[in-house]
Formats: structure tokens, C-alpha cells, sequence
């Protein structure tokens, strides 16, 4: 089974869960609605992990960093698509009401979220588990610093694009032989 990780603002139902389900089948793709709160999300994401035999994690933007620290916690490969590395920089900015993209639900991101954020960070990983997927015309994070980050994983750049990656299924094979 695979795990994804949606990212803030987003939902378990999207174009890269949608497009995950289509290539893989639909019980192959676990893509949940994640709680607001960083922590709550790892507790949530920790007991699926514990519960199902999930055989790679993906995940995008927040998802992604969502994904680094349980992949380290349980000995999973991901794929990050677009991963966020400073969630607590990024998001602090939506500190208020905000409201998902996917149907529009409102919910408060709030300052205590940004130092579970901070107690989340990975600073050392495992290279060889992750297959991470870039941007460079991504919109929101600065795909350079990513690349850095993850020198010596198997990391793909593509040139153009944006934080959304819209194009994912042209990597799905790509994903589908980086899980063995």
C-alpha cells in the first residue's frame, strides 16, 4: 500500500492522490485528510503506518517534510514531491482562518503549529530511502535549497513546472520502480 501525504491547504483528495489511484488502483493509494496540528498529523500518520502495510510513503510540500520524519521514524521509502524543509519559515505567514483548496473548509493555523513544526525537523537523513521530485519554477519554495539538502539521493529537477507539480504522472513509473 502506498501512503500520501497532501500538503497544507490540500486534502487526501487532489490531482496527485487522484492521479496515484489511477495508475495503482484504488485500495493501492491511502490518502487520508490530515488534522491541522503538525503533531496530531504525525500521531495520526504514525498509528496508519503502524496499522497498514505500507510499502512507500509520497509526499507534497508539507506532506513532503510530513514524510521525512516518518520514513526516519519507521524505516519507509518516500518520494517528496516539491518537499517543504522549513515549514515553520514557510507557513508562519498563515498564522488566522485560512480555507482548504480542495472544498473550501475553514480552519485556523496557529502559532503553536510553528513550534511543532520546528520540534518535527529531520536534520539527517537516510539518502538512499528517498526519491525526491523538484520544480524549479516552483512558486513557493526555492527548489535550489532542496537539491542541497538531499545531494546523493536519487533527485529529479525538472525545469519549469510550479510548486503544484501538475504534471505527475509523467514520474508515476518512475515511482512505481523506485517502492522495490
Amino acid at each position: 500500500m502506498i501512503l500520501y501525504i497532501h500538503g497544507f491547504k490540500s486534502c487526501g483528495k487532489g490531482n496527485k492522490s487522484d492521479a496515484l489511484r489511477r495508475y495503482f488502483g484504488e485500495k493501492k493509494i491511502l490518502a487520508p485528510n490530515l488534522p491541522v496540528s503538525p503533531k496530531e498529523a504525525i500521531d495520526f500518520l504514525s498509528n496508519l503506518i503502524n496499522q497498514k502495510n505500507i510499502e512507500l510513503i509520497v509526499g507534497s510540500s508539507l506532506g513532503g517534510f510530513y514524510a521525512i520524519y516518518v520514513a526516519e521514524k519507521f524505516d519507509k521509502k518516500a518520494v517528496l514531491i516539491n518537499p517543504s524543509l522549513k515549514p515553520h519559515i514557510t507557513l508562519y505567514p498563515y498564522i488566522g482562518k485560512n480555507s482548504r483548496f480542495c472544498d473550501g473548509v475553514e480552519f485556523f493555523w496557529k502559532e503553536e503549529y510553528i513550534k511543532e513544526l520546528i520540534n518535527l525537523k529531520v536534520d539527517n537523513v537516510t539518502l538512499s530511502r528517498y526519491l525526491v521530485l523538484l520544480q524549479s519554477k516552483d512558486e513557493v519554495l526555492n527548489y535550489q535549497e532542496t537539491l542541497n539538502f538531499f545531494l546523493g539521493a536519487k533527485v529529479i529537477v525538472e525545469y519549469g513546472g510550479n510548486h503544484r507539480f501538475e504534471n505527475i504522472e509523467d514520474y508515476l513509473c518512475m515511482i512505481d520502480r523506485f517502492r522495490y
